[in-house]
């Protein structure tokens, strides 16, 4: 149960408010409900809004600076502007030699990774058929002094391949998904940025007049507000008198759900009393029963391990003795009847009573309103024709049907990207899975061999260790041998289609020289040049009108139409609201009386007040609800004689204990849980009562002290700040005319016509395409090629590790080799001869 708050303070509050009132009367203030509200126009031009992307500098920024640094040095041709320039206008002129000599670079890779697609295989099966003849990759024939030196250095060379291609191969993983997760978002964001140009100039006119009609928001909530004056008006007035009023009678109400808690709480109090002293002397009857049944039973002396029971058998007795605590019947009987009043409906009827006030100013203000909805229901004739001036529609339809047809005809080709990357990124991951096996086998090779060449100390040794490195290492070679082929081919495609990007796109992008090749007479074909779509007398600059529309700038100003288009004069409405203005005068109304505190209300309120509910000694309450109904915990008593039970050797005995468990199981369940639910509905009444019995008592005498001043106030201060909020709700719906004309300025300039789209679909083709996938393209085939090559010398140095991980010939080794047999043959000639 909530405290009740003292009302005093709100009635001394009222008084200094009123005097501050009397004093200001002709200063204005409006409140917060003086305010216009916000209206909600619909988005225009929006849908064709572009969200700038930008890449987020990440950990993978230094490879692929090191990526772009090296296809500088591999194309260090300039972008060709003549190739490019015969490509787009004659695409059957284009000679295979100008190809040939800018892919220069490329060439140089394609020949190195030809030679090394056809010498790594063919060295791979002359290895292979050398392997099969036993005369490769054998072992040392002869220890000697060096050999530990020698060994030691082939170890450490091939562990630092190891570990740079495990370098390797973890950046190939990480780049190979990073692109496989860019490609999907990148080729769905190519519709919607074609589907947002399209509507950059064709969209206009109709955007315009939408904006114009979007003026019939603020007008209709003018004129709504004008219908219903009163209730607008009041709602203003409310501002004023609704910090006194709403708390006062909200305090009313907490007063009276404060009364019908306490009485509901009071009540639970008797019942739960009356209750708990009828079954106390049952409860405890029952009790000693079991008391002297379970003495009995455990005094027993067959009876094992029942001392710890016994003892607290012994407990089962009473803990609370409700007999002592006091009766509540007097209080009950003072409170019968109440509460007559309902405090909910009488406060409703109170804010009933104030919310008159706005029907009243309606009536007196018929006629000014009349008036006032003549003038505003007329629509300005500059907002009216906000769509009619603006010039370049005849270019809509022609500038829609190019972009439509450009997204029609990518559709294909972006579906296509998506099915080819996929498999591209199952190749990847499966490449980079075998140099992942090759790392693996490497460093099982190393530990393996590592660990039989420290076992060789040990004179009963044998060479499995050894040999089992050994066999890892060949086998991450013949790994590199085989799929040696696969690495280079899958390479050298994603190098030439993501270098060429890099180098022929991105980089001439970046620089704006992709912009000056566009603006170039001639090299572009007349379907796709800007000025031709739009059919504009002048060229237009792409890379001015790029750099314009990133820097902001208005749709006419880029296409040169800022002499035949002004929003501004579209826009000048002051001598409508001027109108508005001069026809405002003083509002009059009368508050009628408000009856905060009815009859019945101040009954029960005295009645409360007389009833003496703060004089129960609830400290006898809550002295017996802390005491336990039973002083031992009943259910652990239940398990320790069941347990006891059990462990019982005379089944007799252990039966009669489970059986007397059960009943007090029974006893529980049916007679101490329930009155314990009562001791605690009774504690809970307890303690709220005597934490707000006397401040329930102290507000509600200031109530009924307070009741008559409000009555009397409230009216007097509502008449001195009427003509302030009259004020008020002319800003306020002035307001609602500035917050068109702001919204209908913006809406224009920066959304419909403006030409962020255009820049920012270039933008993010250029964020889209260069940095969110073409950096982690290449970095996958640069960390791929990275570990492609160094397979090379991670071959040389696994062969020639895998012979000193082999027994040595001079050591006689039980292994069933070729090379020891043959060494043990002659022996055994010699020793026979």
């Amino acid at each position: 149960m909530r405290h009740p708050r003292s009302l005093g303070p709100i009635a001394l509050l009222l008084g200094l408010e009123l005097a501050l009132c009397r004093g200001q009367a002709t200063s204005q203030y409006c409140g917060p409900q003086g305010q216009a509200e916000r209206l909600h126009f619909t988005r225009l031009g929006k849908g064709r809004w572009l969200d700038l992307q930008a890449r987020p500098p990440g950990s993978l920024d230094p490879l692929y600076r090191m990526v772009r640094g090296f296809l500088d040095m591999v194309q260090l041709n300039p972008f060709p502007e003549g190739l490019v320039r015969v490509a787009l206008n004659e695409p059957s002129s284009v000679r295979t030699s100008d190809v040939v000599r800018y892919e220069a670079g490329y060439v140089v890779c394609a020949v190195i990774a030809s030679l090394f697609l056809l010498i790594v295989p063919t060295v791979g099966v002359c290895f292979c058929c050398c392997r099969c003849r036993r005369r490769c990759g054998g072992r040392v024939k002869v220890e000697h002094k060096s050999m530990a030196c020698e060994r030691g250095s082939l170890m450490t060379f091939l562990l630092l391949i190891t570990l740079l291609l495990l370098t390797g191969v973890i950046c190939a993983f990480i780049t190979n998904q990073r692109t496989h997760d860019e490609v999907g978002p990148g080729v769905r964001a190519v519709p919607g940025m074609l589907n947002s140009l399209q509507g950059l100039v064709s969209d206009v006119p109709q955007e315009l007049k939408a904006v114009a009609e979007q003026f019939s928001i603020p007008q209709n909530r003018v004129l709504e507000e004008l219908d219903a004056v009163g209730v607008n008006l009041g709602s203003t007035i409310h501002t004023q008198l609704r910090g006194t009023v709403y708390p006062v009678l909200a305090s009313l109400q907490r007063v009276g759900q404060d009364l019908q808690i306490s009485l509901d709480h009071l009540q639970l109090l008797n019942s739960s009393t009356v209750y708990l002293q009828g079954q106390q002397e049952p409860l405890g009857s029952s009790l000693r029963d079991h008391r002297h049944k379970l003495r009995y039973l455990l005094q027993d002396a067959q009876c094992q391990g029942c001392a710890s029971a016994l003892s607290h058998s012994q407990l089962l007795e009473l803990g609370a003795n409700f007999s002592q605590v006091p009766s509540v019947k007097s209080v009950l009987q003072k409170l019968k009847g109440v509460p007559e009043a309902n405090f909910s409906n009488m406060v409703q009827k109170d804010n009933s009573t104030f919310n008159t006030l706005p029907v009243l100013t309606a009536m007196e203000t018929a006629n000014i309103v009349q008036e006032l909805k003549e003038e505003v229901a007329q629509i300005p004739e500059e907002v009216r024709t906000l769509s009619e001036g603006f010039p370049g529609s005849e270019a809509a339809d022609r500038w829609r049907q190019a972009l439509a047809q450009a997204e029609n005809s990518s559709r294909p080709y972006l579906h296509m990207i998506q099915r080819y990357e996929r498999y591209r990124w199952i190749a990847g991951y499966v490449l980079s899975s075998v140099i992942l096996l090759v790392v693996i086998c490497n460093f099982l090779g190393l530990s393996l061999g590592l660990w039989g060449i420290s076992a060789r100390e040990d004179s009963g040794h044998t060479e499995a260790k050894g040999e089992a490195g050994a066999q890892f290492l060949m086998a991450g070679v013949g790994l590199s041998f085989l799929f040696s082929g696969p690495f280079i081919l899958l390479i050298f495609a994603t190098f030439l289609l993501g270098g060429n990007i890099q180098t022929l796109v991105c980089r001439s992008w970046e620089n704006q020289e992709l912009y000056q090749f566009a603006d170039t007479p001639g090299n572009l074909p007349p379907s796709v040049n800007l000025s031709h779509l739009l059919g504009l007398k002048k060229d237009v600059s792409i890379l001015s009108a790029y750099q314009q529309c990133k820097e902001g700038a208005a749709l006419w100003k880029v296409l040169q139409l800022n002499g035949s288009y002004d929003p501004e004069k579209h826009l000048g409405i002051n001598k409508y609201t001027a109108k508005l203005q001069e026809q405002v005068e003083n509002f009059n109304v009368d508050m009628k009386d408000l009856d905060l505190l009815n009859a019945a209300a101040k009954r029960d309120l005295e009645a409360f007040r007389s009833s003496g509910i703060e004089r129960i000694d609830y400290p006898s309450f809550l002295t017996q609800v802390q005491k336990p109904v039973v002083k031992v915990d009943i259910l652990k008593l239940v398990k320790e004689l069941e347990k006891l039970g059990q462990a019982q050797t005379e089944s007799a005995l252990g039966q009669q204990l489970k059986q007397e468990a059960q009943a007090l199981r029974a006893l529980y369940q049916e007679k101490i849980l329930p009155q314990q639910t009562h001791v605690v509905t009774l504690n809970r009444s307890v303690r709220a009562l005597s934490a707000s019995a006397s401040n329930l008592q102290l507000v509600v005498s200031e109530t009924l002290v307070n009741a008559s001043s409000w009555k009397t106030e409230l009216p007097i201060w509502a008449h001195w700040i009427l003509k302030n909020e009259s004020e008020c709700f002319l800003n306020r719906e002035m307001a609602y005319f500035i917050q068109y004309v702001n919204w209908a300025r913006e809406t224009v300039t920066e959304h419909i016509a403006t030409c962020q789209p255009l820049s920012g679909a270039l933008d993010n083709s250029r964020v889209i395409l260069c940095d969110l996938i073409a950096n982690p393209w290449n970095a996958f085939w640069f960390c791929l090629a990275w570990c492609t090559f160094l397979l090379i010398p991670s071959i040389i140095f696994a062969i020639k590790t895998t012979k000193h991980f082999r027994p040595i010939r001079k050591r006689l080794s039980s292994t069933s080799s070729e090379e020891t047999q043959l060494f043990h043959i002659p022996r055994v000639t010699s020793l026979k001869l």
